[in-house]
C-alpha cells in the first residue's frame, strides 16, 4: 500500500476499472493505494473512507498542504495578475501547497490562487448549511462532489468536511452515521436533516429545503411541504428519517 495525492481538478472514483462513477475526489486529496492494474488505482479516500478505482495517472506523490480552496471554485493564474492566463479551476475543498505570497496570490505547483480564495488547512467554517449555500445552481451530477457537479450527498458531505465535521459519502451511510434521529412530527429547524430512500436535504428553515436533486438538476432552494408531496407522488416514498446533528 501506498500513500499518493489527487493531482487532476476533479478525478471520478469508479466502482471498477471504467465502471461507473460513484463519487469524486478533488485536487490534493491523499488516497491510500491498495492495488494498482493496468492504469486503474484502487484506492481508499482519507477523507470519508470511501474506495474505488482512480485511473493511475490521475494520483502523484503526497505534498503536505497548507491551503484549501474557500471560494466556490478559483482560477490559477499563470502570474500573479488577474489579467494573467488562466491554467487550471479547482473546486471548494480543493487543498493546495502554498509555496509564496504575493501581493493579493498565493504561488502554489498550479500557478498564482487569489489569496481570497483559499484558508490556512487547520481553518474551519462554522455552518455546514451556509456552506451549501455556496452551491446554488450548481448543477446536479450524478457521484458529484465539486462546484462542476454536485448530487445530494455531496452537498451534504462538502458542507460538514468544511467545517471539520466527519461524514461519509452516501446518503444511506449518511443516514445511518449522522446526527440523531428526532421523533415524527418534531419541528424542523436549521441544519437538520431529511432522509428518504436515496436522498437527502439540509433543512434551511422551518419551511425550506436546500438541496441537489434530480428533478431541478441543481442545487436549489424548495419549499419543504412542496418537496415532500413531489417525491412522494413520483413514487420515491415518504421522508424515512428527521436528523439533528
Amino acid at each position: 500500500m501506498t500513500r499518493q495525492r489527487v493531482i487532476n481538478p476533479v478525478a471520478d472514483l469508479l466502482r471498477n476499472p471504467d465502471g461507473p462513477r460513484d463519487r469524486q475526489l478533488l485536487y490534493g486529496d491523499t488516497v491510500t493505494v491498495d492495488d494498482t492494474q493496468n492504469g486503474w488505482s484502487r484506492v481508499t479516500a482519507d477523507k470519508d473512507g470511501y474506495t474505488g478505482w482512480v485511473a493511475s495517472e490521475q494520483l502523484g506523490a503526497p505534498v503536505p498542504d497548507t491551503h484549501w480552496v474557500s471560494a466556490p471554485a478559483t482560477h490559477a493564474y499563470a502570474q500573479p495578475d488577474m489579467k494573467s492566463p488562466d491554467q487550471v479551476s479547482l473546486s471548494f475543498g480543493s487543498r493546495v501547497q502554498v509555496l509564496s505570497e504575493q501581493g493579493r496570490f498565493l504561488e502554489t505547483e498550479l500557478g498564482f490562487i487569489p489569496s481570497v480564495h483559499a484558508k490556512l488547512t487547520a481553518t474551519h467554517l462554522t455552518d455546514p448549511v451556509a456552506v451549501a449555500e455556496l452551491f446554488l445552481g450548481t448543477p446536479y451530477l450524478w457521484g458529484g462532489n465539486s462546484r462542476f457537479g454536485l448530487d445530494c450527498s455531496g452537498l451534504v458531505q462538502v458542507g460538514l468536511l468544511a467545517c471539520g465535521l466527519p461524514c461519509p459519502g452516501d446518503s444511506g451511510d449518511q443516514e445511518r452515521e449522522l446526527g440523531e434521529a428526532l421523533p415524527a412530527g418534531t419541528e424542523p429547524k436549521h441544519g437538520d436533516l431529511l432522509f428518504w430512500k436515496g436522498h437527502v436535504a439540509w433543512v434551511y428553515d422551518e419551511n425550506m429545503l436546500l438541496h441537489a436533486n434530480a428533478y431541478h438538476m441543481d442545487v436549489t432552494f424548495e419549499p419543504m411541504d412542496q418537496a415532500i408531496a413531489r417525491i412522494l407522488d413520483q413514487g420515491d416514498g415518504p421522508v424515512t428519517s428527521h436528523k439533528r446533528l
